[in-house]
């Protein structure tokens, strides 16, 4: 499923989850980026493979045939949790 900012950039798509397996909770979606947003978030996409990012689930907009968050791309950079994997 992709996963769209809300300036409108095409982040990447749902490669896995991450859920505490205590209270059964979705902490994570783990997003494989686009090449775009690997640049545009200041990665270097490796020659094979990709880059994936865990992204935390309370940035969560809307879920319907795409995932929409309420941050933008920058919001995103400079969000703490987010982090690389």
């Amino acid at each position: 499923m992709k996963v769209i900012t809300s300036d409108a950039f095409t982040l990447g798509e749902v490669e896995n989850s991450e859920v505490e397996t205590i209270s059964w909770h979705l902490k994570y979606l783990q997003v494989e980026l686009t090449k775009e947003a690997c640049e545009a978030l200041g990665f270097k996409k490796p020659m094979m493979g990709s880059i994936t990012v865990s992204l935390p689930t309370n940035v969560v907009r809307h879920i319907g045939d795409v995932i929409t968050v309420y941050k933008s791309l920058e919001e995103l950079e400079n969000l703490k949790e987010y982090k690389a994997q």
